[in-house]
């Protein structure tokens, strides 16, 4: 692997979700002052996910142009610097505006981020998008535990110092990543016929879309309303940050294992079953607490985990001179996907209740289970071309 391209998109993937996963955190401990209710708290998670998102496919564009070098930087940077504005916020229509504007410089990374991973790997591209992906699966899961002991003990000045502490990754980026990849170099023997192309994308998008739709809400939605319920239930920010957080870490490790065992057996054979198994669990963590709770969410997380880089390299094989393109599109709808879900069970929760949305999102994973068995065995177990060398790398 290209160890130096490949840390330097993985420590950008860690810190810019770090700050991501603060969305959740801030919304809660704002409640009480700005008066928000579920569907304000979903609202605002859906909003920031959604621009995050829509925009990613734009970006995969840019990415493939420039190949990545000087955006991954400036899209930390520029999220870096809207967290810290949106700490000034005096209302929360500006604390939404701040934010969603903070979600675009996400959304700047993440394409260029998948691609350069996937090119890192010259030739173990489903373990290097996994490195990739378990970096930022573990911000995800850093960030809510940070967040609630500096909102804790700081209050929303703890959420500056969580930017400020980006800026060194910032330039670490700026000086690591110069040398853009640039994937229309990919020999044509390793391309697929642009006929075999039309017919896989005819045969499994049904099937993909719901896989990835049903998998992405129960992620994003434990992300977003699980704070607010375990709140409800008396919990203590620094608690339930902890709480979600061994979720969102152990995540991270199901996305490792995905990967790694994704590049040996089949990728539909792991999305039926990581999906099929990880219904119990999802479940068991509403109705448990202590290390009740945690136990189930250690295997829960791993479980979600598992199909999150698989994803991802499906959608790059169909695509592999336009790998920002088809990262950008399958990580945009991912995370649209899981924002619509949030912001719309945040709303029915104000009519039926909380735990009642996340009992229904918690059964998710089943649907993604059957839908992958539609999956086609020769597209999700094909393995990525290999890109030609860039110079410099």
């Amino acid at each position: 692997m290209n160890l130096r391209r490949l840390s330097s998109v993985s420590l950008g993937h860690l810190a810019i979700d770090i700050l991501s996963s603060s969305v959740a955190m801030i919304l809660t401990v704002l409640a009480v002052p700005f008066d928000l209710s579920n569907s304000q708290i979903g609202l605002g998670v859906m909003v920031y996910q959604l621009v995050g998102s829509l925009t990613q496919p734009f970006f995969g564009v840019l990415a493939d142009r420039l190949g990545g070098r000087w955006l991954g930087a400036a899209g930390l940077a520029w999220t870096a610097a809207f967290y810290w504005a949106a700490t000034f916020s005096t209302n929360y229509p500006m604390l939404l505006f701040l934010m969603s504007m903070a979600a675009l410089g996400s959304a700047a990374f993440h394409p260029q981020g998948a691609m350069n991973a996937s090119d890192a790997g010259q030739g173990r591209t489903s373990s290097a998008t996994a490195i990739f992906f378990l970096l930022g699966q573990t911000g995800l899961a850093l960030g809510p535990a940070i967040a609630g002991f500096l909102l804790e003990g700081s209050g929303l000045a703890g959420v500056r110092i969580l930017a400020g502490a980006s800026i060194p990754v910032v330039f670490l980026m700026a000086f690591w990543l110069q040398q853009p990849t640039d994937f229309s170099r990919r020999s044509a023997a390793g391309e697929t016929p642009v006929e075999k192309q039309q017919t896989i994308r005819r045969s499994v998008f049904v099937a993909f879309v719901l896989v990835v739709a049903f998998r992405a809400t129960v992620q994003s939605g434990y992300y977003g309303l699980l704070p607010k319920f375990l709140a409800d239930q008396g919990y203590a920010p620094s608690t339930y940050g902890l709480m979600v957080g061994i979720f969102s870490l152990t995540l991270a490790i199901g996305t490792l294992g995905g990967g790694i065992l994704g590049d040996r057996i089949s990728h539909r054979t792991l999305l039926i079953w990581a999906s099929l198994l990880a219904t119990p669990f999802t479940i068991w963590m509403l109705f448990s607490s202590g290390w009740a709770f945690g136990m189930a969410a250690v295997i829960a997380g791993l479980l979600v985990g598992v199909p999150h880089s698989i994803l991802v390299v499906m959608a790059q094989n169909l695509l592999p001179k336009r790998q920002g393109l088809a990262s950008g599109a399958v990580l945009g709808f991912m995370f649209a996907a899981g924002a619509a879900g949030t912001g719309l069970g945040g709303w029915v929760a104000d009519f039926v209740g909380l735990p009642a949305v996340l009992l229904l999102m918690a059964v998710l994973p089943l649907g993604a289970g059957v839908s992958a068995f539609f999956l086609q065995r020769d597209v999700v177990s094909s393995s990525a071309s290999v890109s030609a060398p860039v110079p410099g790398d």
